[in-house]
């Protein structure tokens, strides 16, 4: 898969809004980078990969098992040092990197250990190789608090133990040379005080030279100096010179363990990128949580089907605000490959037409989408916008010339597999040669075979729309008695501008708004009307579709139960009517078997009795036989069975014959009758006020005028012209 999505159309979808309210969910700066560079992914399976980690990442906020801590410190910087030869790091730097290394392997194990429900997590965290080395190795020389610890080589640890016992006899000998010259009273109030990280004794100014030692400073008014005790400065020197040895000591281990750590900087580097994308990744996850987004289906089949679809920066907008976003639910696929919007502006044409771009667009970049789960889509190769003004001031190009270059652009780069999105298509220049200008890129766009929404006030357009099979019209519905907009989309019918409704009711004197009209063409207003006027009837019939739906359903629930009691009550009545035939037939055998026992009682004739009672029983014998007829079970039972089928067969033949040759007559005398009704239609001169219809149309109107050939029809709400040729007569003018 290539796609092929320029930045133009991540600016016209606000693409990079969306990633700044991302990238407010990230840990690290580093995440945040990562987030804001994100773009359409191209290969299809590293799509499904990043979509699947998303979705996974997410699915852990409902779980017990909530993907580990994966915050980490940025050590680019000291990984790249550590790179460098014979170089080294400081101790703090090295323990973000212990603990970045302690990070990752958690999750490998975390990740591992739960396979089952982060699969893809599994997958990506496995190429990453497990080692606790690096962490071992630093944990080993540093400390919690970031000291080299005393047992890092043996020379630190005797340089360490002289300071401490060099700090010892430089706290004796101060505590002597104190005791000293309290004794003598040679020092201030205040005794003692610390200068350059040393122990100073504060001597009075008037007795500076009775006390031995350096002289560091005084205070600001004079009245003390601030001296160093002779017998510590020995000491001092001493302890400097350790600290010194120390430095370089720790310096030397920390170079050695740099050596130690510097194989291992390609695999840090992957740690770091690995946490950086978990970043991005988890950033995603709670961006989607929040937006309520899900992972659609998204199939081989070329389909766009996005049910209960959110804006998702117009959705985060008003829900500051605590106000209602709107839904949508739009559908592409091969018999509605186009869709033509239509309709007053402030509408939600545009807002709808960049939802299921910018929709589009984020689920080819790795994000989840604000749209219902049983949504499916498909993965386009090229998403094509035209959206807002674009007038260029810097190429001298009009609005007009830049959407002409960019039709260009469309033109070369549409196929099958392009989305594209344009927002008030053909505007720009003259309305009748911008118009049909852009009928022509629409039958190209269509004769491409590429999926596309766009939205116009060119009637053209519409007209067009209904006359391509697999484009299809739709409207933003509005509320006809206050025209304000109700922010959903109808499908399957154009939408009127409302003009001049929509100026009335922005206080536009009526007085212009009837001037305007007059300077309008009669027929465009008339259809405008006409469109106005079917879509407040198509509004009306909705509501009253709703109202009826209601009633229907609570009347199926009627019906149902009450068909329910019926079964019942025919189960029972089937029951009884089998019992009442039995106890019938019951009574009908007795009584038949007490006639035949009075007669035998009267006459006592024992041969009459058997005769009668013989012949009744097979009488009635027949008659089970008839209605139970036994299946033919011999041979020879079998073959008589054929030849009676048989038989029947022929006979049902030869009246189907005699059927056709019927039927053959009756059709040659229809073909008569329609030949001469069709010369009478040829040769009849229609009239004004003949009931007429269009050939191969439903509608009938009545003849208003007759212009030799050419001949207008009055529907009622509208009329049309058209030639006599293309009519036939439904009823003649009454007298």
């Amino acid at each position: 898969m290539r796609t092929n999505i320029s930045e133009k159309t991540l600016q016209d979808l606000e693409f990079t809004t969306v990633l700044q309210h991302v990238s407010e969910h990230c840990i690290s700066g580093l995440g945040k980078e990562k987030v804001f560079n994100t773009t359409p992914i191209e290969s299809r399976k590293q799509l499904f990969r990043e979509l699947h980690l998303v979705n996974e990442y997410l699915s852990s906020f409902e779980s017990e098992n909530r993907v580990p801590n994966h915050g980490f410190d940025n050590v680019t910087e000291s990984v790249k040092r550590l790179a460098i030869e014979n170089s080294f790091i400081e101790t703090e730097a090295f323990l973000k990197i212990a603990t970045t290394s302690l990070t990752v392997n958690e999750l490998i194990k975390f990740f591992k250990k739960f396979k089952v429900q982060f699969p893809t997590f599994f997958e990506v965290s496995q190429k990453i190789e497990f080692t606790t080395y690096v962490d071992d190795e630093i944990k080993k020389i540093i400390d919690i608090s970031g000291e080299v610890k005393n047992n890092a080589s043996a020379a630190l640890k005797q340089i360490r133990r002289d300071i401490n016992n060099i700090r010892g006899k430089i706290g004796a000998s101060f505590s002597s040379a104190l005791s000293k010259a309290i004794s003598a009273g040679y020092l201030d109030d205040i005794k003692e005080t610390i200068v350059d990280n040393q122990r100073v004794l504060a001597v009075s100014a008037m007795h500076r030279r009775k006390v031995a030692g350096s002289l560091l400073g005084a205070s600001k008014s004079g009245n003390i100096v601030y001296i160093a005790p002779q017998a510590t400065l020995a000491y001092s020197r001493e302890y400097q010179n350790l600290v010194y040895e120390e430095k370089q000591e720790v310096i030397k281990i920390l170079r050695a363990l740099a050596e130690t750590i510097r194989p291992f900087t390609p695999l840090l580097e992957e740690y770091l990128d690995f946490l950086v994308h978990t970043d991005a990744v988890g950033a995603k996850a709670k961006y989607s949580r929040e937006m309520n987004a899900v992972l659609p289906k998204i199939t081989k089949e070329k389909r766009v089907y996005f049910k209960n679809a959110y804006h998702p920066i117009l959705w985060k907008k008003n829900n500051a605000q605590n106000l209602e976003t709107i839904s949508q639910s739009i559908e592409l696929n091969e018999k509605q490959q186009i869709i033509v919007i239509s309709g007053p502006n402030a509408g939600g044409k545009s807002i709808t037409l960049k939802t299921i771009g910018l929709l589009q667009l984020m689920l080819q970049s790795g994000l989840l989408i604000p749209v219902d789960e049983r949504s499916q889509t498909y993965i386009f190769d090229t998403i094509l916008t035209d959206i807002g003004d674009n007038q260029s001031i810097e190429n001298q190009l009009s609005t007009y010339s830049y959407r002409l270059k960019n039709m260009r652009y469309f033109l070369r780069k549409c196929n099958e597999n392009t989305l594209f999105l344009i927002d008030e298509f053909g505007t720009g220049s003259d309305p009748e040669l911008g118009g049909a200008l852009a009928e022509i890129f629409l039958e190209e766009f269509y004769n491409k075979k590429a999926f596309g929404i766009i939205t116009t006030h060119y009637s053209n357009l519409k007209v067009l729309a209904n006359e391509l099979d697999n484009v299809t019209n739709a409207n933003m519905q509005f509320n006809e008695r206050t025209l304000e907009p109700l922010y959903k989309l109808f499908v399957g019918q154009a939408g009127s501008s409302f003009t001049f409704e929509v100026a009335q009711k922005n206080g536009i004197p009526f007085s212009l708004i009837n001037k305007a009209k007059k300077r309008v063409e009669t027929e465009k207003v008339r259809l405008d009307k006409t469109i106005s006027k079917l879509q407040k009837e198509r509004s009306r019939l909705q509501r009253t579709s709703d109202n009826l739906e209601k009633q229907k359903s609570k009347g199926q629930e009627h019906l149902d139960s009450l068909q329910e009691k019926e079964d019942k009550i025919q189960s029972k009545l089937a029951g009884f009517q089998e019992l009442y035939d039995n106890n019938q037939r019951m009574l009908s055998l007795g009584r038949k078997i007490n006639e035949f026992l009075n007669k035998y009682f009267q006459n006592n004739n024992k041969k009459e009795l058997n005769t009668s009672f013989n012949k009744w029983v097979a009488d009635e014998k027949v008659k089970y036989a008839k209605k139970n007829p036994i299946k033919p079970k011999t041979k020879s039972q079998k073959q008589k069975a054929k030849v009676v089928e048989k038989q029947m067969q022929e006979v049902i033949k030869k009246v189907e014959k005699e059927v056709l040759k019927k039927v053959v007559e009756v059709r040659k005398e229809k073909k008569i009758e329609e030949i001469k009704v069709a010369k009478e239609k040829a040769s009849y001169n229609y009239k004004i006020n003949d009931r007429v219809r269009i050939i191969d149309s439903n509608s009938v109107g009545t003849i208003d005028k007759i212009d030799k050939k050419n001949v207008t029809i009055n529907y009622g709400v509208f009329t049309t012209k058209t030639t006599l040729n293309k009519i036939e007569l439904v009823e003649k003018a009454k007298k």
